[in-house]
């Protein structure tokens, strides 16, 4: 009977496939045609960089190694080669991946490890009374830098949400350590604005025109900044959100940048910030009662330029903080996070530019093995707040007077 079964199942399968063999093709008109070719094509524009079918998974990481020949303090205004350092790290391991649920619907995620990531350990002190003390073993982070999730549109319009990178700046977008030279990310940048900076919210993305006329452009409301996090050192860098497990939305900020892409090789772009009042996402914002709406405003403009021999890069960044002055009398308590010393000090005005630029060696030998070895050269001027200045000699960062007392 077993036996039965079996062929009846192989000759209805056989019978059900010779049914829909001998069924007539589906003819396709001309125009049905044109169309899917025209949607196939609008969806490739949209995603021009994937070369994956369905599932992408890949990462990145850093090994550094530094050799200062300045103390524990670089800044204090002389030069002192008596405390030589050496440091060795892993500053950042990241894990992403991308999911094509079908052609309009994708899923983003990265994952970043950061100074070999976090840990507490919990022990009894029997010495002292029994009590249980928790210690910070790892000072580093891990952080959902990027999870989102687009829906493709068309090549002009598209809507991405979720927790997003805020193309501020020339190294946010591109933070890879592939997009950089040097062992370090740009000082500057990542001095005065947060770095990675990646916020929650919603985006409109797109491109439009063609020829040597074309653009990308990026609009978003995303997650704005905190006023506690400002400070005389590092600006509104230290105020980006995700202390907590929920982002204060009070006063969300608008973003948008525009990119030119008409010329092989080259990316040049432009990127405003705003947030209407960075004191109202603040942890406890009754402090700032007295000190009013106050307004953070961005602005920057960087360009990239690659060929098979050259490298070559460039950004400046302005901002403007409201009521800085009054911000900075708003004292917060010394075990907060944001805890900024006795002289807290945020400038109103904060500026930072830089220029890098390397020559492809490789390119001049006609070795396939030959390494690719990139020589370089970076300069970059900051001013967070109302420091000495901030250059770069021979790889490293001095200050105004640091530069007087080596020339």
């Amino acid at each position: 009977m077993k036996k039965l079964t079996c062929l009846f199942a192989l000759g209805f399968l056989l019978f059900n496939n010779t049914l829909r063999a001998n069924e007539p093709e589906k003819v396709t008109s001309t125009e049905e045609v044109s169309e899917t070719a025209a949607k196939k094509e609008r969806i490739k524009q949209v995603t021009k960089d994937d070369d994956y079918e369905k599932f992408r998974f890949g990462g990145y990481g850093e090994m550094v190694a530094k050799f200062m020949n300045y103390g524990t303090n670089r800044f204090y205004g002389g030069v002192d080669n008596s405390d030589h350092r050496n440091t060795i790290a892993i500053p950042r391991f990241v894990l992403a991946f991308d999911y094509k649920f079908n052609s309009k619907w994708i899923l983003g995620a990265e994952i970043e490890f950061e100074a070999g990531g976090v840990g507490l350990e919990t022990e009894l002190e029997n010495s002292e009374n029994g009590e249980y003390e928790t210690e910070m073993e790892k000072g580093g982070e891990v952080a959902l830098e990027q999870f989102h999730i687009t829906r493709l549109i068309h090549s002009a319009f598209n809507i991405r949400a979720g927790h997003l990178i805020v193309p501020m700046g020339l190294t946010n977008a591109h933070h890879e350590p592939i997009n950089f030279f040097g062992t370090s990310r740009p000082e500057g940048e990542t001095t005065i604005i947060p770095s990675t900076w990646h916020e929650t919210g919603l985006e409109f993305f797109g491109s439009f025109g063609k020829g040597y006329a074309r653009f990308d452009y990026q609009a978003m409301i995303v997650a704005g900044l905190n006023a506690d996090g400002f400070g005389r050192d590092n600006w509104v860098a230290g105020g980006k959100q995700g202390l907590f497990e929920q982002d204060n939305f009070t006063s969300p900020a608008y973003v948008a940048r525009l990119d030119y892409k008409g010329v092989s090789g080259l990316r040049a772009g432009v990127a405003f910030y705003y947030c209407n009042d960075v004191t109202a996402n603040a942890d406890k914002n009754y402090k700032y009662s007295s000190v009013g709406r106050s307004s953070v405003k961005i602005y920057s403009a960087d360009a990239q330029y690659k060929n098979k021999y050259v490298t070559a890069r460039g950004n400046i960044i302005y901002g403007d903080l409201e009521n800085s002055s009054k911000i900075s009398k708003v004292t917060l308590s010394n075990n907060s996070n944001y805890y900024h010393g006795a002289m807290r000090n945020v400038a109103k005005n904060a500026l930072c530019y830089g220029l890098e630029a390397g020559l492809n060696l490789s390119a001049f030998f006609s070795q396939k093995k030959c390494p690719v070895i990139y020589p370089y050269a970076r300069y970059e001027y900051y001013k967070p707040a109302g420091r000495g200045r901030r250059f770069c000699y021979n790889g490293e960062t001095l200050s105004g007077k640091q530069m007087d007392g080596r020339s």
